[in-house]
């Protein structure tokens, strides 16, 4: 005859306690109250898209919107386009995300692989400084170290260097995050098989992290494109296109804005309209495309 001993034995599933209704109202409020104001602050981002693509898309339908720019263009003449403002934005933009990128990506690098001490300190604390940093205080220290200091003219380069600024601290934190998600399995597997660590950086790590890395910069180029201050500081505004980011004035998509601001005919009224419109559309064409990269890089791993 054998016996039973307690350990033979099944166990019992433990069984979850009833959920009271007191909890599920509470879990039905929060969830009611999130998407109250998720709702109340869609209605003010709807309205000012509607309103500007009411008023704005009579410009940028006119066949030459896309491809001339203002030059011996009058005031109170609603005619050529916004081709300059459109390049020395993208252009800007462009300068300036081939200087930040790089150095936000070795940052981020550094600050998740290698980051231990006073170094790694300093270096967090003055990305979170710059990340607080107004768009009109980077402008003026670029004027004041760039202009006032190295007696270098006004010019768009001068502007994407307050740009870098302003996107170096989205690109070290995004891809900062990226980094961290990339599980330590990977990385152990790989110095278990005797691969030094820079090459399991650069071979492991950074691709596995790459989709949302490249998200991160994506939307750093689309947020310091819209940037008003460093345009107003550090270019003047021209009405015909220049091709040379180191001298001459150069436009912009929000420096024309500002400049048909002061315009009292209709004409000025629709460009603004118009330029606003044209400026959402390229932002959105870069959100789109940062969320399309990631999708088509997360599929492909």
């Amino acid at each position: 005859m054998t016996t039973t001993s307690t350990l033979d034995r099944p166990i019992k599933a433990p069984t979850f306690r009833h959920v009271g209704a007191g909890r599920k109202f509470r879990d039905n409020a929060a969830t009611a109250i999130m998407w109250l104001c998720f709702a109340i602050a869609l209605i003010p981002l709807c309205w000012v898209l509607i309103l500007v693509v009411q008023k704005g898309y009579h410009a940028v339908i006119d066949s030459g919107w896309w491809s001339k720019s203002q030059k011996g263009v009058l005031p109170e003449q609603f005619t050529g386009g916004v081709y300059h403002a459109i390049y020395g934005t993208v252009s800007q933009a462009a300068v300036a995300a081939v200087i930040a990128v790089p150095l936000g990506i070795m940052a981020a690098i550094y600050l998740v692989e290698y980051g231990r001490g006073w170094l790694a300190k300093t270096t967090t604390f003055m990305v979170d400084i710059l990340a607080g940093v107004p768009s009109i205080v980077a402008a003026l220290f670029v004027f004041a170290l760039w202009i006032a200091t190295f007696r270098f003219d006004q010019s768009a380069f001068a502007v994407s260097l307050a740009l870098v600024l302003l996107m170096l601290p989205v690109v070290v934190r995004s891809s900062e995050e990226m980094l961290k998600l990339v599980p330590d399995e990977l990385r152990e597997a790989s110095y278990a098989l005797g691969i030094p660590k820079w090459k399991t950086i650069l071979r492991i790590v950074v691709p596995t992290a790459l989709p949302g890395m490249i998200s991160g910069m994506l939307l750093a180029i689309a947020r310091v494109m819209g940037e008003t201050a460093p345009v107003l500081v550090l270019v003047g505004y021209s009405k015909s296109i220049n091709f040379d980011i180191f001298n001459g004035n150069m436009a912009s998509l929000p420096l024309l804005i500002y400049q048909e601001l002061a315009n009292p005919n209709p004409a000025g009224r629709e460009r603004v309209w118009g330029a606003a419109l044209t400026l959402i559309a390229i932002i959105a064409v870069l959100y789109l495309g940062a969320a399309l990269v990631n999708k088509l890089l997360t599929r492909n791993r």
